[in-house]
């Protein structure tokens, strides 16, 4: 299936070049993070049985590609699983809003020969395996956490991603939590310079790297570990609670944010505190202009955001995301409804 979508973004992107409409059909243009590709690619599918006057060509080059794009006005609508940054924001030819979609999480990957059982890891080893202070596997950090599996003696391939990603925010903003030294040295954003490690293309890219790589952690999307067989760990939350990324543990560490949310949607989730909470989740963005100045895409993108908002969630599940709280879609909906399209 995997193979299949990755096929598909090449005809996207050979498509994305095409005129605005071809043969009676409106092409709607969008690039960005690969962290929401699959649960995107069902939406864009689905609408399209409902208005097949509407297509959608989705480039998965990950977030900051996303947001570099959407900022020179290159796609129709941008996609980052990292909120932009004020200067960013400032920097764009006009008003950008952020439209969350879905939740998903990010998990710990990792490839160690005759390892079955599924590792725990201290939300700390975690930040010194990325900080190269951790280096094998055997670590008395880690075999204390996980007592009984015979970690071995070997060293610990670190995986990144190579590209700017919104997953690698995600990522980075968790470990920047947890450890003021990571804070300091690193920082989070969608690229960093990581202080060690394999750099792979893409939640796939990383993924592909650890199945091929013996001793290797990395971390991806939920969703591409479930769908290439990748094991992957419990991590330590906020009450030192081993907590498995799941749909449940996911929503709970958007439950305390969906309440208090800022208007702008921009707000970060990981390491949240509370019983069953996962610590490494997000929201992932939409980025659409405030002001659309062609009539028919702008219509267009309104008349899709709010069909992604009355149906989008019921296909989350089974791709591996978590749908919006009600109180999210309900405040989602006010920003919608102030996006203004020129000559409508």
């Amino acid at each position: 299936m995997r193979k299949t979508w990755l096929l598909c973004l090449t005809a996207a992107a050979l498509a994305s070049a095409a005129p605005a409409v071809r043969a009676g059909i409106l092409l709607m243009n969008g690039a960005g993070a690969t962290f929401p590709y699959p649960i995107y690619s069902k939406w864009f599918a689905e609408y399209a049985k409902v208005n097949p006057g509407v297509n959608f060509n989705y480039q998965s080059i990950g977030s900051g590609g996303g947001i570099r794009q959407i900022s020179s006005g290159t796609v129709d609508f941008g996609a980052s699983d990292g909120p932009m940054t004020d200067d960013q924001l400032k920097a764009a030819p006009a008003e950008l809003m952020h439209l969350p979609t879905v939740l998903g999480g990010v998990v710990v990957t990792y490839n160690i020969p005759g390892v079955t059982a599924t590792l725990r890891f201290p939300q700390k080893v975690l930040a010194d395996i990325y900080l190269g202070k951790i280096t094998r596997w055997n670590d008395p950090a880690l075999a204390g956490a996980n007592p009984g599996v015979n970690l071995p003696a070997q060293d610990i391939v670190v995986v990144h991603r190579s590209d700017g990603s919104g997953t690698s925010y995600i990522w980075t903003d968790f470990l920047s939590k947890v450890s003021p030294t990571w804070a300091k040295a690193v920082g989070k954003g969608t690229s960093v310079n990581w202080p060690v490690g394999l750099g792979g293309k893409g939640n796939e890219g990383v993924a592909g790297l650890v199945a091929q790589t013996p001793n290797s952690v990395g971390y991806v999307e939920l969703g591409y570990a479930v769908s290439n067989k990748l094991p992957y760990g419990t991590v330590a939350n906020t009450s030192g609670e081993y907590v498995e990324c799941t749909l449940e543990s996911v929503s709970k560490a958007a439950a305390a944010a969906a309440n208090n949310m800022p208007a702008d949607f921009r707000v970060s989730i990981t390491n949240g505190s509370g019983a069953g909470v996962y610590p490494i989740a997000s929201f992932t963005w939409l980025l659409v202009y405030r002001n659309q100045s062609d009539p028919v895409k702008g219509k267009a993108l309104v008349d899709f955001l709010n069909w992604m908002l009355e149906n989008g969630g019921k296909y989350a599940a089974e791709l591996g995301y978590a749908p919006l709280p009600e109180n999210v879609i309900k405040l989602e909906r006010a920003a919608v409804a102030k996006i203004t399209v020129k000559g409508v």
